[in-house]
């Protein structure tokens, strides 16, 4: 019992309200200094400061990098007005908008909380200036920007593929067919709540084959983005640390060049949300790497591996218990950290009973995400009504269509793995 220890400590910690990244270090702590003395604590720290000795987490600052760098060039209200053309004659005309901007903006920014946060300042505000509810705006948003991590190159795959050694290349693909089923799931929401209601449509008729042409001419440079990157990394061109290196530099010209809205004055701005996200995510990764040092020496994947596969051995049965775990624990942890916390304890389970890892990669990923809608803990749920003013009880209520419509998502993509798997098999 004694070995279970840290696990409890890391729960009571977060529940304390302490962040995650402090709350898994001191657990980790805990079991060295007081459980498994035997190991010098030069090594313990030589352990954690070494963990992020990899190329492949290079990644990670490059695309933060690319999401900072679209605000200031251009590219972000210039997919806004392409998602527009294309959606705006819908019923709900600029809630479907918000939800093809976090479709169109997940192949670039690849974070849920970015793209919250950008969507919550800039299209939220419209939304209740044209009519629409203010918690129904917010809810919309925060579902929508659950799309994000999962279409390339969101960040959570890059993780979950360095956790599960997987190819990074293989879950961006994977991600594809996800992302754009939770977009036509929440779209369908919006137009039978915005019949009900009443919500109006940002242009009075479907645009034209040429206004659409126009417009993409004008967009052409940000949609190519997402495309370049998977294409290049397919064709091995360059692997997804140096995509990321050349998003940055793609984004920069077409902002300074083309766009003409990227100024010198920007950089360190961009520099400086770059370095905060960055040690964000690196801190928690540092210390996720510390507990699953932990976690090996006890052999506790492999316990609960035993245990899970003991209660069946029907991968189906094993990953609906796994998915009624996740979104209980979602409701609770925040999606990166609990992606990196539970991965390594359920990916050994799955993977014994034949469950491909990049499908379950792809199921975990979506879990984790509408766990970021759902309360109480939601971190989009918490980004967006910051931002937005939104009473909490008014945004749960209005959220409950979308969590629905993600559940039955993730319904489909746990029993279909032709789906997660098609586009990579296509490949």
């Amino acid at each position: 019992m004694q070995i279970y220890y840290p696990i409890i400590i890391l729960f009571i910690l977060f529940f304390l309200n302490i962040p995650i990244a402090f709350s898994l270090i001191g657990a980790s702590l805990y079991y060295f200094i007081f459980i498994n003395t035997g190991i010098p604590l030069n090594l313990v720290i030589q352990r954690f400061t070494g963990s992020i000795d990899s190329f492949p987490l290079l990644a990670i600052p490059f695309f933060i990098m690319v999401g900072s760098v679209m605000n200031y060039s251009g590219i972000s209200s210039s997919l806004m007005k392409m998602a527009d053309t294309l959606t705006g004659h819908m019923i709900g005309g600029l809630a479907q908008t918000n939800i093809l901007l976090s479709t169109i903006m997940g192949g670039i920014s690849g974070s849920a909380n970015a793209d919250a946060a950008m969507q919550s300042k800039i299209l939220v505000p419209e939304m209740v200036k044209r009519g629409y509810n203010n918690a129904f705006s917010s809810a919309v948003t925060a579902a929508s920007s659950a799309i994000s991590p999962v279409i390339p190159p969101g960040i959570n795959l890059i993780i979950y593929a360095l956790i599960a050694n997987v190819s990074v290349g293989e879950m961006f693909l994977a991600g594809y067919l996800p992302g754009l089923m939770m977009a036509i799931s929440l779209m369908i929401t919006v137009t039978l709540i915005s019949k009900k209601r009443g919500y109006e449509r940002t242009r009075e008729k479907r645009a034209t084959l040429k206004e659409v042409f126009e417009q993409m001419k004008k967009s052409i440079w940000a949609l190519l983005i997402p495309f370049g990157i998977i294409f290049g990394m397919r064709l091995g061109m360059f692997t997804p640390t140096e995509a990321g290196a050349i998003a940055v530099v793609f984004c920069g010209v077409i902002g300074s060049v083309i766009y003409k809205e990227l100024k010198i004055e920007h950089i360190p701005l961009i520099l400086k949300e770059t370095v905060y996200g960055t040690s964000a995510v690196v801190l928690i990764v540092m210390a996720a790497k510390l507990f699953g040092y932990y976690m090996t020496l006890e052999l506790i994947p492999q316990n609960i591996a035993e245990y899970l596969i003991s209660i069946t051995n029907n991968k189906f049965l094993l990953l609906m218990i796994i998915n009624a775990l996740l979104l209980v624990i979602g409701m609770f942890i925040e999606g990166g950290a609990a992606l990196i916390i539970l991965a390594p304890l359920f990916v050994p389970a799955v993977v014994k009973l034949g469950v491909n890892p990049v499908h379950f990669g792809i199921i975990l990923i979506v879990n984790i995400m509408i766990g970021g809608v759902t309360p109480p803990f939601g971190s989009m749920m918490f980004t967006v009504c910051a931002i937005t003013k939104c009473d909490l009880k008014e945004f749960i209520k209005e959220s409950l269509p979308f969590i629905l419509a993600l559940l039955v998502v993730l319904g489909i993509l746990t029993y279909s793995e032709t789906i997660a798997m098609f586009v990579p098999n296509l490949m």
